[in-house]
């Protein structure tokens, strides 16, 4: 069997359908979910239905860790012996070790054609960012070319989120900027935002609903005058929410693809139940 020119791997956190990375030859690495005494692989493991459902009566947080260098290189490895190089595309170095142990396990890999990507981004931002880099890939691209590609869309992938609480993110350490909303109004509903790769704030808002539709006339404003808008929708046991998010993208910036999938257990592990996201980015 002939191997494929270039093959992307992401993490997790990336929160891909199976069939888009079915589809596009993807190779996903697992997070790895701590809980209650048992580690789970991300999506493997435990998946996003039995998280959610399992998450309001535990009275144990979840911890997430990445994988280690060793595993990584188990990983890379399996990769290579189906394809001729690889792309790694990861979540941001600012909200994980994962980039690190990628890099890591990439030098172990000798001679082997890799190049290592930071997403700056995390879930369907990093998501996004993989499948144009596999559309790239099948065009014909060799990995460096790939890689430059994916590194170009970078500064051009949003993704912007609104959650019910900031408990989640601020247990979790991964809140950024967001922290100076830490002991303000209880009942705020603020959007964030990942700005170079960081949590950060963009706005306070009283209530879930207008969160949401502040959430979407940002991006709104974003993709004004743009074409060819790719875009995904997130959503922590909110599938409701996310449909309505999803008529109201068709209806107004008539994406030319919209991804739908709920968030994985490491994600949702940091951002809590009741979260929603718009991820998304222009070509032109």
């Amino acid at each position: 069997m002939s191997k494929a020119k270039v093959v992307v791997v992401i993490d997790s956190t990336a929160n891909l359908p199976e069939d888009l990375v079915a589809q596009h030859n993807i190779y996903v690495v697992p997070q790895i979910v701590n809980w209650e005494g048992q580690s789970y692989l991300d999506g493997i493991d435990i998946k996003a239905d039995e998280f959610y459902a399992r998450l309001p009566t535990s009275k144990v947080s979840p911890t997430t860790s990445q994988p280690s260098p060793g595993e990584f290189l188990e990983h890379f490895q399996r990769v290579a012996e189906t394809a001729e190089s690889i792309v790694g595309i990861f979540i941001s170095e600012h909200l994980s070790g994962t980039l690190s142990s990628a890099r890591q396990a990439a030098t172990m890999m000798g001679d082997f054609p890799i190049e290592i990507v930071d997403s700056r981004s995390a879930s369907m931002g990093l998501g996004l960012l993989a499948v144009a880099a596999s559309r790239a890939a099948a065009a014909g691209k060799d990995y460096k070319e790939v890689a430059a590609y994916a590194r170009s869309l970078v500064p051009k992938v949003r993704i912007l989120f609104v959650v019910d609480t900031l408990e989640y993110l601020h247990r979790g350490g991964r809140i950024g900027g967001a922290k100076r909303l830490i002991g303000s109004v209880l009942s705020i509903k603020p959007v964030l935002h990942l700005d170079d790769g960081k949590i950060e704030p963009l706005a306070s808002i009283r209530t879930k609903k207008k969160a949401v539709e502040h959430m979407l006339d940002v991006v709104r404003q974003e993709v004004s005058g743009k074409k060819e808008v790719h875009t995904a929708v997130v959503n922590a046991a909110s599938p409701d929410e996310a449909a309505k998010i999803i008529q109201a993208l068709q209806d107004t910036i008539q994406p030319v693809e919209i991804v739908n999938g709920p968030l994985s257990p490491v994600i949702g592990t940091h951002v809590g139940p009741g979260t929603v996201g718009v991820a998304f980015y222009a070509e032109k």
